[in-house]
């Protein structure tokens, strides 16, 4: 018996387009209602513990500045519970940089002389591995930890950049495209740059345009009277060369793709963040991803090499308890055990419940959730991005 189903292009381009527009309406609304009145990301404040913790001094030492009527002034509620604003605890940070025992310690730990910017690209074939989630924790880390950070979203999906408030096809932003195109048209990187709701923390939007420097590229290459297309490799390297002075750190979510922008990114980079999440298919997608990755950038290293400070690989979403992915995790770790950083970022319904509102954890009020999930899932952000902090800092010759 042979069936014959009827769908009529033209009814499923108008449908598909109706659809994504009624996605993005009420995505809208939803933004409306969660950040009024003008529909921007706010950050909530931070309670002395957490500002101690991001510090890395105590909670006394703190309260003992606020007493002596130094430092920025917390809010103080009526049972005496203090909080602070990201924007107090920088400008304490400063405070304890400028006064404190610099010679035992350096509060503010912006790059000094010599120090090369860091660029550190967040790469993945597979999607669902928790790029983006890595990428946005990360930076936002960084940030809070004192350092002046740049988040760059390649990928045409806009996650990245959906998750700092801004809705690509309603902003308007341009993406980091208009620096990369190939024709009159280009812009500097300085006039795409965003700030965000993070103190030290900038971000240069994604949108579907990026998705053009795919196609743009490989007809640049063939173009035998202009260079720039068979140097395609150094557009965001010398894109960052503007602002290079403005930042210590560069934080690059690639696209789940093995296109020009992972290409233009990785030969950019100072450093590189494989995520991979420990199940046998995401393994075998990943050996993939290195073979075309390894291939590629052999038959061009005449032209670009790859030159990075390190690379690790981390492992997402993982969950301890799962008898075959905690098999694939000693897999990777008999394989490549000093390319795999020592902490594991473990599967959250904090961090998954967070991205319901688009949110990271480090936004979302802690009484939205049990108290253990929630520790449990920062404790365990903080020890990832800690340990990758640290790697940076290696990079800049600091023990």
């Amino acid at each position: 018996m042979n069936m014959t189903i009827n769908i009529e292009a033209s009814d499923f381009d108008q449908e598909i387009l109706q659809q994504g527009e009624l996605i993005s309406d009420n995505l809208n609304m939803l933004r409306l209602e969660q950040y009024p009145p003008d529909a921007e990301k706010g950050l909530r404040s931070f309670s002395l513990a957490e500002v101690a913790d991001y510090l890395g001094v105590t909670q006394n030492h703190i309260k003992k500045l606020h007493l002596e009527g130094k430092g920025p002034v917390p809010a103080t509620t009526s049972s005496g519970r203090r909080t602070y604003t990201a924007e107090q605890m920088l400008e304490l940070r400063h405070f304890l940089d400028k006064n404190g025992r610099s010679d035992f310690k350096r509060y503010v730990p912006h790059r000094r002389a010599g120090e090369p910017l860091q660029i550190v690209s967040v790469v993945n074939f597979k999607g669902g591995s928790g790029k983006t989630t890595t990428t946005a924790h990360l930076a936002q880390y960084l940030a809070l930890t004192g350092h002046r950070v740049l988040a760059i979203d390649l990928d045409p999906q806009a996650s990245l950049t959906a998750l700092h408030g801004i809705q690509p096809e309603l902003d308007k932003n341009p993406s980091l495209f208009e620096t990369l195109r190939y024709d009159d048209q280009r812009k500097s990187i300085t006039e795409i740059i965003q700030p965000t709701n993070f103190p030290g923390l900038d971000i240069v939007p994604a949108n579907l345009e990026l998705q053009e420097y795919e196609y743009q590229t490989p007809l640049a290459a063939s173009n035998k009277s202009s260079p720039e297309g068979r140097l395609f490799f150094t557009r965001i390297s010398n894109a960052l060369k503007e602002v290079e002075d403005r930042y210590d750190v560069v934080v690059i979510d690639c696209p789940p793709q093995l296109g020009y922008l992972t290409l233009t990114a990785l030969t950019a980079s100072t450093s590189v963040l494989i995520t991979v999440h420990p199940q046998m298919l995401d393994i075998m997608s990943m050996s993939q991803f290195l073979l075309m990755l390894g291939g590629i950038l052999e038959s061009i290293k005449c032209r670009a090499r790859v030159k990075l400070n390190w690379f690790r690989y981390l492992v997402t979403r993982y969950e301890p308890t799962d008898g075959p992915q905690a098999q694939m995790v000693g897999f990777m770790q008999a394989m490549f055990s000093k390319r795999m950083l020592q902490n594991h970022m473990l599967k959250s319904t904090a961090i998954s419940d967070a991205g319901i509102t688009k949110q990271t954890l480090y936004e979302v009020e802690k009484n939205q959730f049990t108290r253990t999930t929630y520790d449990r899932a920062l404790d365990c952000l903080n020890a990832v991005n800690g340990e990758i902090t640290g790697l940076i800092h290696k990079a800049w010759g600091r023990k």
